[in-house]
C-alpha cells in the first residue's frame, strides 16, 4: 500500500511540469472564453448600454418568443443548415479523399509541393480570397468566358439565388480541405503498414485495401472531428458569406452569424442578437453529445 501511494506522488511531481505548462493556456480560455459569458444575461433582458447588465430591465424569454414569430427566422435557420451540412459533408469527404492520395505519393519534393500549394488557401483571410473568388465568377470572369466557349449563357454565381449556396460551399470547401486533410493524413501513417502488406499478399487490389484497411484505421479520427464540426452546424461562417453576398441573395445566402450582426451591430438590438446566438450555441452542443452518444452506441468508442 505505502509503495503503490509513493509510485502515485512519484507520477504527479513527474506530471507538474506539464500541468504548469497548461496553466496559460487555461488562463487565455478563462479570460476570453468563460469570464464573457457573463453576457448572456443580456438575451433574457432590455439591454441599455447606459443602465448596464445590472440595470436593465429583465423580460424573460420575450425575445426568444418574439425571434420564433418572425416569418423571416425559418428561412434564415434552413439557409444556414443547408449551407453548414453542405460543408461539413463535401469538406469532410474532399480532405479524407485527398489525405489518401497524398500518402500515395512517394516522390518527396513533388509530395511537398502539392501540401504547399494546397494548405495555402487555409491561411489567406476571406477579405482577400472574397476579391478572388468575385473575379474569378463575375460575367466577365474567366468561369463564365469558358462557359461561352461551350456555347452556354454566362452565370451570376454571386447574383443568383439558384447558385450562391453552392459557390459557398464550393469555396469553402476549396479553401479548407487541404488543411483539414492534415489530421487524416497523421491518421493514415498510425496505421500498421503491415496488414497493407498482408493484404496486398492475399490478392487484395488498391480500392479494397482502402475500404477494409484505411478507412476503418481512421474511423476514430473521423469521428472526432465530425462530433467537432457539428457543433458549427448553426454557424455557416460569417466571414466568408459577409464579403460574398449581397441583398440579391439573401432568399438563400442570409444566415444566423451575418443576421445577427445586422440585427446587433446595425440595428443596436443587441438582447435580441445575444438571444439568437445563445439558440446557436446551445443547439451546437446538444449536436455534440448526441454525436459522442451515438458514436459510443454505434461504434463502440466515445469521442470523449
Amino acid at each position: 500500500m505505502k509503495k503503490k501511494t509513493f509510485m502515485q506522488k512519484r507520477s504527479m511531481r513527474s506530471q507538474s511540469m506539464y500541468h504548469m505548462m497548461m496553466i496559460p493556456g487555461m488562463v487565455f480560455v478563462l479570460i476570453f472564453s468563460y469570464i464573457p459569458m457573463v453576457g448572456i444575461i443580456m438575451a433574457f433582458q432590455n439591454y441599455v448600454p447606459a443602465k448596464g447588465i445590472l440595470g436593465s430591465e429583465f423580460v424573460g424569454l420575450e425575445h426568444f418568443k418574439y425571434m420564433f414569430s418572425l416569418p423571416d427566422i425559418w428561412n434564415i435557420l434552413t439557409n444556414t443548415v443547408i449551407i453548414a451540412v453542405g460543408k461539413i459533408i463535401l469538406g469532410t469527404i474532399m480532405a479524407i479523399t485527398f489525405a489518401i492520395l497524398l500518402n500515395e505519393i512517394r516522390l518527396k519534393f513533388f509530395k511537398k509541393t502539392v501540401q504547399t500549394i494546397v494548405y495555402l488557401p487555409h491561411f489567406l483571410s476571406w477579405v482577400v480570397l472574397a476579391a478572388v473568388v468575385v473575379n474569378m465568377v463575375n460575367l466577365d470572369g474567366p468561369i463564365n468566358q469558358i462557359l461561352q466557349i461551350f456555347g452556354m449563357n454566362k452565370i451570376n454565381f454571386l447574383g443568383s439565388n439558384t447558385w450562391f449556396r453552392p459557390m459557398i460551399v464550393v469555396t469553402d470547401v476549396w479553401k479548407e480541405f487541404g488543411y483539414n486533410s492534415i489530421v487524416y493524413l497523421a491518421a493514415i501513417t498510425a496505421i500498421d503498414p503491415g496488414l497493407h502488406e498482408a493484404a496486398a499478399m492475399d490478392g487484395a487490389n488498391w480500392w479494397k485495401r482502402v475500404w477494409h484497411i484505411t478507412l476503418p484505421g481512421m474511423l476514430p479520427i473521423i469521428l472526432l472531428m465530425g462530433a467537432m464540426n457539428l457543433t458549427s452546424i448553426l454557424s455557416a461562417g460569417f466571414d466568408q458569406i459577409y464579403n460574398l453576398y449581397s441583398p440579391m441573395v439573401y432568399q438563400t445566402g442570409d444566415v444566423l452569424d451575418t443576421y445577427v450582426y445586422r440585427v446587433g451591430m446595425i440595428s443596436r438590438q443587441y438582447s435580441f442578437s445575444t438571444a439568437v446566438g445563445l439558440l446557436r450555441s446551445v443547439v451546437g452542443m446538444v449536436l455534440m453529445l448526441t454525436a459522442n452518444g451515438l458514436a459510443k452506441r454505434f461504434t463502440d468508442r466515445k469521442i470523449f
